[in-house]
């Protein structure tokens, strides 16, 4: 490979992390003055942004401090607004790893079911989430929502949920940028973790969700970047041998390519409503229209962008790189590196920048969406937004300690998406009117039941309980060769919702027969007065001690 050496190295990763600290202090120093509603969030104040390097350029963020925008045609700042706010944020240096992966293990197929699910999830955002703002214009997260709907108990089983997810996500940044390092330069990775936690943990601190606003701007541009020179390069040296195309397999359909045709939508979709930064851009929209064109095209950038990165696996080997000589084999999560051995340093040089770049951005993407969803939550912003501060500092202890330690990088995604599909399908049957009946109740039993579900799955299908333990964590990655991992995504949704129906049916007859022993009327299938000529679902009132909280009368029971 070309690598730079030793003392390159370090000089462009940590001059790339004190441009971050010096940019991102410099921005967030602007916004000292504002409210702890305007750190945690935004309703209502984004149109659809000019370009993110303008903005680098001119140094500014018109939206985002109340002055005029900049006058571009409307399809291009539609264009700008999707890829700087709805790319989705997997999108850090992990893509690195997880896309070509699934390309050396499912071919084409995988690819492009893969390209398809990453992108098309993201309608559901426009679909659903001017539904939400309208029964919850004061909130900004989905637990609000939820709070308001099923009460405090579910509130907090999401958020809790939530926060797993987000603590997933950003072991598996930490992991994947150290496995970058390493693999690019030779150095420990070590130190990179460590130093990104902290610049990134001082911006964010400091700016809030804005300043995790503004760094997206970078971070699609340095997609951009990275996609065009990886394409241009690797399409410049890398020589494919068409002998290994047909004997390689990776054209022809197979058992995991068809599994993945349900395993990734499902997964994806549900796991994209556990990342708070997307109903926080939902919410920071400034009107449906811009939602829905920003997303749109969002669809269009994101679907190009894995198909590009996931074909790095495809030309691995068709080029003879992977899976390289029996005596020292390629894993398929480091194609994209192992074409790297072609490139000359400089190339190396460039992708190092933008991966820590790429990793930077998404980490402290996690970080702001971490401190929001604590602080809402759990505390209803009532505690010091220092102690919420502090608390996601003292989380970065764990995360780096098994982000050095951690497995596959899809396998984290995987373990997060399982999670999220045996919760979601059960939490939004109560975004309908028609489902009045559904409580806070059903949906923990529910979500719970699904992950037991999985269990019960793996146990009967391995035929012990250890398997099955291990499929609720999907030890083995998503290729096994069987239906372990097919059957887990199966088992999550749909054992959820007959949980869900089960906790209901239990919840009802204990009702019907303590009101028959009451000599009460049986009033649970009653509709709520509160549900208005506007669906505007359970009342709410703001709180006067903290404006923009909704206070709930949603039931648990």
């Amino acid at each position: 490979m070309g690598q730079p050496s030793f003392p390159a190295s370090n000089a462009l990763i940590y001059s790339t992390y004190g441009a971050f600290l010096i940019v991102g202090t410099g921005v967030a120093w602007r916004f000292r003055n504002q409210s702890k509603g305007e750190f945690l969030a935004g309703n209502r104040t984004q149109t659809a942004l000019p370009l993110a390097l303008n903005f680098i350029a001119s140094g500014s963020y018109p939206d985002l401090i109340d002055t005029p925008p900049l006058r571009f045609p409307c399809l291009l700042r539609d264009l700008a607004f999707c890829f700087l706010q709805w790319q989705r944020q997997t999108l850090g240096s992990g893509i690195l790893f997880a896309y070509p992966q699934l390309g050396t293990l499912a071919g084409v197929q995988g690819v492009v079911v893969y390209a398809l699910a990453s992108g098309l999830p993201l309608l559901a955002f426009a679909t659903l989430g001017p539904i939400i703002r309208r029964k919850c214009p004061q909130g900004f997260v989905l637990t609000e929502w939820t709070r308001q709907r099923y009460g405090t108990i579910t509130a907090l089983y999401l958020s809790f949920m939530t926060l797993v997810t987000l603590f997933l996500y950003m072991v598996s940044e930490l992991s994947a940028i150290g496995q970058v390092v390493n693999l690019l330069t030779g150095l420990d990775g070590l130190p990179v973790l460590i130093v990104e936690c902290l610049v990134t943990t001082i911006y964010t601190s400091l700016g809030g969700f804005k300043i995790s606003f503004f760094t997206d701007n970078i971070q699609g541009a340095m997609v951009l970047g990275l996609i065009i020179i990886a394409t241009i390069t690797i399409g410049v040296e890398t020589k494919i041998d068409t002998g290994l195309i047909e004997s390689s397999g990776l054209t022809k359909g197979n058992l995991l390519g068809w599994q993945l045709l349900y395993i990734l939508p499902v997964a994806i979709l549900t796991n994209d409503f556990f990342l708070s930064q997307f109903w926080l851009r939902t919410f920071a929209s400034k009107t449906d229209r811009d939602l829905w064109l920003g997303i749109s095209a969002a669809v269009v950038a994101i679907i190009i962008i894995v198909t590009l990165v996931g074909s790095t696996g495809l030309i691995a080997a068709w080029s003879g790189v992977w899976p390289g000589p029996p005596d020292n084999p390629v894993d398929g999560s480091v194609a994209f590196f192992a074409l790297l051995q072609q490139l000359p340093s400089w190339v190396v040089g460039i992708v190092l920048v933008m991966s820590v770049t790429l990793s930077t951005a998404a980490f402290d993407s996690f970080q702001s969406a971490m401190v929001t969803s604590a602080s809402t939550d759990l505390f209803r912003n009532k505690l010091s937004i220092w102690w919420i501060r502090a608390g996601v500092v003292l989380t970065m202890i764990p995360v780096v300690v098994i982000a050095i330690r951690a497995p596959s990088i899809l396998q984290i995604y995987l373990i997060s998406d399982l999670v999220s599909a045996a919760t979601i399908p059960v939490l939004i049957l109560g975004l309908s009117d028609a489902c009045y009946w559904w409580r806070g109740f059903e949906v923990v039993v529910g979500g719970l039941g699904g992950l037991f579900t999985v269990f019960l799955f793996g146990t009967v299908y391995y035929g012990d309980v250890k398997s099955g333990a291990e499929l609720m964590l999907l030890q083995q990655g998503l290729f096994t060769g069987d239906w372990g991992c097919f059957g887990a995504f199966v088992a999550a949704p749909i054992g959820g919702l007959l949980w869900g129906f089960g906790a209901l049916a239990l919840r009802l007859g204990i009702q019907y027969t303590r009101a028959k022993l009451q000599g009460k009327r049986f009033d649970s299938l009653d509709r709520p007065v509160s549900l208005d000529e506007e669906g505007h679902g359970w009342e709410t009132e703001s709180s006067s001690d903290n404006p923009g909280i909704a206070e709930t009368t949603g039931k648990f029971f």
